[in-house]
Formats: structure tokens, sequence, C-alpha cells
């Protein structure tokens, strides 16, 4: 969610928000999470972070399991 954050505010943020008015909460967030979670700077970060999306991924095969959960 950082990473995706800090990419979010380095783009045109109007392009993808319209409203101006959720541009600061979004900043804010950011800023707390970049204060809250250390490991964002740490060297091995692109690492770690290419970690953490290779397990949220779901699996090629749990495509029907998506669509299940998404009833629940």
């Amino acid at each position: 969610m950082s990473d995706w954050l800090e990419q979010v505010q380095m783009t045109d943020l109007s392009r993808l928000v319209d409203d101006a008015a959720v541009w600061a909460p979004l900043h804010r967030i950011a800023g707390t999470l970049d204060k809250s979670l250390p490991g964002i700077f740490a060297a091995d970060y692109v690492e770690r972070l290419e970690a953490a999306r290779s397990r949220l991924r779901p699996a090629l095969d749990d495509s029907t399991s998506d669509e299940e959960g998404a009833d629940a």
C-alpha cells in the first residue's frame, strides 16, 4: 500500500482522483505509513516488496475461489 501511494503521489493526482479534497488525506496516509514502516527504507526493500506482492497475488488456479470469496 505504501509503495502504491508513493507512485500515486508521483503522478498527476488530478488524473487519478478528480476531487482535490481527497488529495490531502492521501498524502497524510502516505506520510503516516512512511513513519510507521521503517522497512521501506531498508536496502532490500525491493526484494521484500516483490515477495509481499507474490504472497498477495492469487494463484492462477485460484480464480474460482476469488469469485466465490467476492460473494461472501
